[in-house]
């Protein structure tokens, strides 16, 4: 018969490890107990005591609730990395925990608000490498036009994939080599998409979100070894659409003059998007040749623009609003209070208000005692808000 904490969740230790980037080994020298035993306890084959799962909980800085929580089942479908090839094991594990916490909050979320509905092309390949880059001109039209978006400039990235259905949430990872990732949680039967802050970089930020919702769009049935074998056509075309999504080809081939670094320039405020992304979009469209794409990345590099492009700093960071605004929305109606809501969802308080967009400290503010009130009969479901980005 196992001794400890019944109720203690082993996928949450294995979890939590993975998100903080820690050792077996380190844990267990903190706790004084052996590796052996954490990988037990990780495992199930044993439980810890109450004082254990203190010290574990003081350790990862959580509370106790965060281990008693059943971890929802394991999503079968493949997480998208947005990544430089280098990007660590690590980084993957933090990027997918992070996505994984965002469909938990966004769950227990739902009890209350209907968030906005999927308005997403459907794709009908059956196999995704048959898709071309024609076909994948006309999903980032058909994404463009399900979206309201029209053939201009995006004005924010971020609002127009949160008005389409798909859940948003942005944070630093702690490695520079980590861009994004996007998954269809089975949780929800919805799309996330994480951004990674580590580059600071607005505008490569936009650009990022973009390529995930090019794998949301064209790359939902693709199976983990499928992802491996195939890594770098299915990266190569989440990396055109994006480029397609944000550029489209009659409205930014009309904004071009003669392509040139300083042309670029003058435009990039109005597409917010890179010179060297502009320069690409160019080659794609036949605007420029092998030749020309050539001289123009030769020119930005010996310009000094490959570390930083000149009006990068002019832009600003954008931030995802509809989990942070169910928040204010539960707890401006007297839905629930943060405390329960920080319990019943029993994560960290500080990553669930990082990935909501919440104020830093905004579960410790007390809430002030809004007294004793009369409250309005209402009809069934009539307690289930619908929320918008753009609201």
């Amino acid at each position: 018969m196992r001794v400890g904490v019944t109720e203690f969740q082993p996928l949450r230790l294995a979890q939590i490890r993975e998100h903080a980037g820690v050792t077996k080994t380190n844990i267990a020298s903190a706790l004084g107990v052996s590796p052996a035993t954490l990988s037990k306890w990780e495992s199930g084959q044993q439980l810890p005591t109450i004082e254990k799962l203190h010290a574990l909980s003081l350790f990862f800085g959580v509370k106790d609730r965060f281990f008693l929580k059943p971890l929802p089942r394991s999503s079968e479908k493949q997480a998208f990395y947005r990544s430089m090839a280098n990007a660590t094991k690590l980084a993957r594990q933090t990027a997918k925990v992070k996505l994984d916490w965002v469909a938990e909050i966004s769950k227990y979320l739902e009890t209350w608000v209907d968030w906005p509905q999927l308005k997403l092309p459907k794709v009908q390949f059956e196999n995704f490498l048959s898709i071309n880059n024609h076909d994948i001109e006309i999903l980032a039209a058909e994404a463009r036009n399900k979206m309201g978006l029209g053939r201009g400039p995006i004005k924010d990235v971020l609002l127009a994939l949160e008005s389409s259905g798909i859940l948003c949430a942005t944070d630093e990872l702690g490695f520079a080599n980590m861009d994004g990732v996007s998954l269809w949680s089975d949780l929800t039967n919805r799309p996330y998409v994480f951004v990674g802050r580590d580059k600071a970089n607005p505008i490569r930020n936009r650009f990022d979100a973009a390529h995930e919702l090019g794998h949301v769009i064209m790359h939902q049935n693709v199976d983990a070894s499928t992802f491996k074998k195939y890594y770098k056509e299915i990266e190569r075309q989440a990396d055109y659409f994006a480029g397609a999504f944000l550029l489209p080809a009659e409205s930014f081939s009309s904004d071009i003059g003669i392509p040139a670094l300083d042309s670029f320039l003058t435009i990039k405020r109005r597409w917010k998007v890179s010179v060297a992304a502009m320069i690409m979009r160019s080659y794609q469209l036949g605007i420029i040749d092998d030749y020309d794409k050539m001289r123009l990345f030769k020119g930005r590099s010996a310009r000094g623009w490959s570390k930083g492009e000149p009006l990068d700093s002019d832009f600003t960071f954008e931030s995802p609003k509809l989990l942070s605004r169910a928040f204010q929305l539960l707890n401006e109606n007297n839905l629930v209070s943060k405390s329960e809501a920080l319990y019943e969802i029993g994560l960290p308080a500080k990553e669930v208000e990082s990935l909501s967009g919440l104020p830093r400290g905004y579960f410790a503010i007390p809430e002030a005692d809004k007294g004793a009130s009369p409250t309005i009969k209402q009809p069934a479901r009539a307690n289930v808000y619908s929320i918008s980005s753009s609201s």
